[in-house]
């Protein structure tokens, strides 16, 4: 039941600990509140698991690693729900839906448009789910005009900028933005990412913004060779997806990233585990 300081797209945090409470309010910020993380993929096993399942599978039915990675997150975000929190209006929320956007280009050539994809994730999705929404997001995003380029679009013809944008800004702070424009606005999701190894990009930061209620954003690079180092000292080249992670540190502690990280990392080299509706509590 919602109620007063919940917001439309959250419930508002009531038994915070006290450093939790009061770093909003001196640090109020999201982009003054960022940790940076990096974290390699090893991609055996993947690749191994997605040539044998694409066998005999049309394109718009394949896997991706892309998808599987989305589907991780997803998974992560439900088992660790601290995740899923933002501070909006020196407040903490926790999120009451788990959702993943993603940058779209129309084609590779220098003025091609770019779209943004949006899916929401239950706690009951599987891979082959998650991968549908996937494949069919990117090939909409391709084909058709998406929703957040229209209502853009449209913004962008209306007079009074300035008034428009201290009106959004006070609206969006207070959770009071329509939710149509929550529905299709990338910054209000749980996770953004980018697929700069798509283009030939290795792996960076990226910033997170001040709008909206996003506290996650994830930069998949380029794969390459590394040297990885066993239990004895050995060492081997691998190939591995780097990937990059800027947080709101205010959401959660180090602690509880570190562990949502190596639970990512484990989903994403083992995918069969996603084929599950669940994955065991002791992952």
């Amino acid at each position: 039941m919602r109620r007063f300081g919940d917001r439309p797209d959250g419930e508002k945090i009531r038994n915070l600990d006290s450093m939790h409470y009061i770093m909003p309010l001196v640090f109020p910020n999201r982009c003054d509140n960022e940790a940076f993380m990096t974290l390699n993929i090893e991609l055996d096993k993947i690749e191994k698991f997605i040539e044998e399942q694409n066998k005999g599978k049309s394109e718009e039915e394949k896997y991706t690693l892309f998808g599987i990675l989305i589907a991780a997150l997803i998974k992560v975000v439900h088992k660790r729900p601290q995740l899923n929190r933002f501070i909006a209006n020196k407040n903490i929320y926790q999120r009451n839906h788990v959702s993943a956007a993603f940058i779209v280009k129309k084609s590779l050539s220098d003025y091609s448009e770019e779209t943004m994809a949006r899916i929401v994730g239950e706690k009951e999705d599987t891979l082959e789910s998650i991968k549908d929404q996937v494949n069919y997001q990117i090939k909409k995003c391709r084909t058709e005009s998406d929703e957040t380029t229209d209502a853009m679009n449209f913004i962008q013809k209306l007079p009074l900028k300035g008034l428009i944008g201290l009106l959004a800004r006070w609206a969006d702070k207070r959770g009071l933005m329509p939710q149509s424009v929550i529905a299709t606005d990338p910054y209000q999701c749980t996770v953004v990412l980018t697929n700069l190894g798509s283009i030939g990009l290795n792996v960076g930061y990226h910033h997170l913004m001040n709008w909206g209620t996003n506290s996650i954003f994830v930069v998949v690079g380029q794969k390459k060779y590394v040297p990885i180092y066993d239990r004895n000292g050995n060492v081997k080249m691998k190939k591995v997806l780097p990937l990059s992670f800027t947080v709101d540190e205010r959401i959660s502690d180090g602690y509880y990233f570190g562990k949502s990280l190596r639970l990512l990392k484990r989903l994403c080299e083992n995918p069969e585990l996603l084929m599950d509706k669940f994955v065991d509590e002791d992952d």
